[in-house]
């Protein structure tokens, strides 16, 4: 296993990222590929960049690039938008293939205006000739299992791909070894989901592992419900009652979780996506924060 991290929790350029992550210790960055000027960030510029210049420089400095991320809704309900976002999915798959990168992680997404099995039609046909366009260039997709309900005004699910259930499903329909999971359990742990059952039953179809972590806030629960808070919703990011985290200031068993993953034969990345709301606010905090994750997490892969 390598540890490292998702690229767009830092600031700066990806050079300037890259030898932060050297000089903290990490062996891996996962690197953000939104279009240019999205609110994501684009740390590599899929329509123009070098891919000579960017191995030399992984090389250098001892940092691999193991995985180009690009998080969107590949169902959304307005056809021109959908199509824009596959477009740049498949401009991402080939930045992959070209820089020698064997993962492209995406979500599925969701069209709120039709039923959950229209969703997983479309699903079916539209991610069968994503895979097979990916598989061709030595390329893999993964789905990272976030149910996005930030994309919700009303903190509903957005994406059909963020339970066990749904994944026996995406995989009963699209069963092919260059499709699989970009496993999150901090996604789970909310939703009541064992995390440790779901790495054992789907461990063939984990490519990816996210390290992020949460707490929960019973006392809201117990007010607001397991649909969340809706008068007073701070934060877009969840449902009000529970709070982004860093492995280590989390509720997630981490060492279970890696020593699970070992005993799974996992041997991919371990990368932080960067979340907590006492260590942000300045690049600074978060360079802190990233450090901090490297110390805990380090020792146990």
């Amino acid at each position: 296993m390598k540890l490292g991290f998702l690229s767009n929790g830092l600031v700066g350029t990806l050079e300037e990222k890259m030898a932060f992550a050297r000089a903290a210790g990490f062996k891996a960055i996962e690197v953000a590929c939104w279009p240019v000027g999205a609110a994501k960030g684009a740390d590599l510029d899929v329509t123009n960049f070098s891919p000579g210049y960017w191995r030399r420089l992984s090389e250098e400095l001892g940092v691999e690039m193991t995985a180009l991320a690009y998080y969107d809704n590949m169902l959304h309900p307005d056809l021109t938008t959908r199509a824009a976002n596959q477009a740049h999915l498949l401009k991402v798959i080939d930045a992959a293939a070209l820089l020698d990168i064997p993962l492209v992680g995406t979500y599925i997404g969701k069209n709120p205006f039709v039923s959950i099995q229209e969703n997983f039609a479309l699903f079916e046909e539209i991610f069968h000739k994503i895979v097979h366009y990916a598989k061709r260039k030595n390329v893999k997709i993964m789905i990272e299992n976030c149910p996005m309900t930030s994309w919700s005004p009303d903190g509903l699910p957005m994406t059909i791909s963020y339970t066990p259930e749904l994944w026996e499903e995406m995989f009963r329909r699209i069963d092919d070894t260059n499709f699989g999971l970009n496993f999150d359990p901090s996604h789970l742990v909310w939703q009541q989901i064992d995390y440790l059952a779901c790495i054992a039953r789907f461990s063939d179809r984990i490519m990816h592992v996210h390290a992020k972590d949460l707490q929960v806030n019973r006392s809201l629960v117990a007010t607001a419900g397991i649909y969340g808070q809706k008068l007073h919703r701070a934060d877009y990011r969840n449902l009000g009652w529970y709070t982004p985290k860093i492995p280590g200031r989390g509720e997630i068993d981490w060492p279970a979780v890696l020593s699970l993953l070992k005993q799974l034969d996992y041997c991919g990345m371990i990368s932080v996506e960067y979340g907590d709301d006492l260590l942000s606010g300045s690049a600074e905090k978060v360079k802190q924060g990233m450090r901090y994750v490297h110390n805990y997490l380090a020792p146990m892969i």
